[in-house]
């Protein structure tokens, strides 16, 4: 009977986590979509803030107790590290070049990736029914890019990076809990760092700094408190990415993604119904 007990408690805790993560992911797609369009704040810079505040988060719950820090070598965390970034950053310049719709479909394909991945570099082997799961995801992704209205080239090799990145990184982040026996918030409490600072460093080469446009610029009260915002809840998706990976597995994450997806693209479906309604009026 314990165990039964202990097994209910289980599944409710990650029912919970994958609960609170559908609500904050779909928070921060529409959040950081209104922050391009109304704002034009640079996406890079987006992304550092996000790190940013993740570990300032991260050094909060530490400084409540919430977990205990465990040293880390830092040469065991750089791919990570560097996979972080490019996981972010091109999925942010896929959201910024695409329809949400697009943005949301190229994302699916990171389940076959991630499952190719696991396959070929870890051993590890899959159901025949989770495999015949890839085929309509595939097919899918596909034929809404052929005949996708606002088709973007660009947007969609940002649309492949991103998943490529986004899928190594996620089988890092399953990987590196186990291998190194620390939980979500320890490992990324020395890895938001990392990638900041490589961040921070990559940002002037591709974006300005200080002046119209630049992280520093004269941004309006407005925008600066959705940045914030949004930084806040990038470092609750973050964390939860972690939780539910190190709890559950990649793949598992990404199937729950699949239902994500349904919901974030039905909101973007009814905006854009009430933003032609409106045009119309």
């Amino acid at each position: 009977m314990a165990s039964l007990a202990d097994r209910v408690r289980g599944n409710g805790r990650i029912a919970a986590g994958l609960l609170f993560n559908l609500l904050v992911s779909i928070c921060i797609v529409f959040l950081n979509k209104w922050i391009y369009v109304h704002h034009g704040f640079p996406n890079m810079s987006l992304t550092l803030v996000h790190f940013v505040v993740t570990w300032l988060g991260l050094y909060i719950c530490q400084k409540l107790d919430i977990f205990a820090p465990k040293s880390l070598p830092p040469s065991k965390l750089l791919l990570l590290a560097l996979s972080f970034c490019g996981f972010v950053v091109f999925t942010n310049l896929s959201l910024q070049n695409n329809t949400i719709g697009t943005y949301q479909l190229a994302k699916a394909m990171t389940t076959p990736v991630i499952i190719a991945i696991q396959t070929f570099c870890y051993q590890k082997s899959f159901s025949a029914r989770i495999q015949l799961t890839l085929i309509p995801i595939t097919v899918g992704v596909i034929l809404n890019s052929y005949y996708d209205v606002k088709f973007n080239f660009l947007g969609m090799v940002f649309a492949a990076l991103g998943v490529l990145v986004t899928s190594l990184y996620q089988v890092w982040v399953g990987a590196k809990q186990h291998e190194l026996q620390v939980n979500s918030m320890q490992l990324l409490y020395y890895q938001a760092p990392m990638s900041s600072a490589m961040l921070l460093i990559a940002v002037p080469f591709f974006e300005p700094v200080f002046g119209e446009g630049g992280i520093f610029g004269p941004w309006s009260l407005s925008a600066l408190l959705m940045v914030l915002l949004s930084g806040v809840i990038a470092f609750m998706v973050n964390l939860s990415i972690y939780w539910i990976i190190g709890n559950t597995s990649p793949v598992t994450y990404n199937m729950f993604g699949h239902f994500k997806f349904c919901i974030t693209l039905f909101g973007g479906w009814k905006k854009s119904i009430s933003a032609q309604q409106g045009s119309h009026d």
